[in-house]
């Protein structure tokens, strides 16, 4: 994902909908947000237009109501801008990224054990 395709918090919540539905059409998109806070149809229309011009969503026209699918995966994406958080934010120490969430994060037992899991395999590829 190249610097200026990052997504920003709108365009964020709208891929979050267009993640969960796999395809989505303005209507689509526009009823989930709306159903979370107030959101203008044409605010949602405008911002998947520039989102893909930006390359983040790709729309397919062969049909009346157009259809958007995101470009890259969620995960992708998390990843990307994962990556630079570390950078930016804990000069690539991921033990400062994980010491922040679990200071400031509610964290519950299901998750440390998952956390543990995770350590455990990461150690075995050392």
């Amino acid at each position: 994902m190249a610097k200026q395709n990052k997504p920003t918090q709108a365009e964020l919540e709208i891929l979050s909908v267009i993640w969960e539905l796999e395809t989505a059409t303005v209507r689509e998109v526009h009823d989930r947000l709306n159903a979370q806070k107030p959101t203008g149809y044409t605010t949602v229309l405008k911002l998947l237009q520039l989102m893909d011009e930006k390359g983040l969503v790709e729309r397919d026209k062969t049909n009346r109501a157009h259809v958007y699918r995101a470009k890259t995966k969620q995960n992708e994406t998390g990843r990307q801008m994962l990556s630079d958080v570390l950078q930016k934010v804990f000069g690539g120490s991921a033990l400062k990224l994980v010491q922040q969430v679990l200071e400031t994060e509610t964290t519950t037992a299901e998750d440390l054990k998952a956390i543990r899991r995770m350590i455990q395999e990461a150690e075995k590829k050392i």
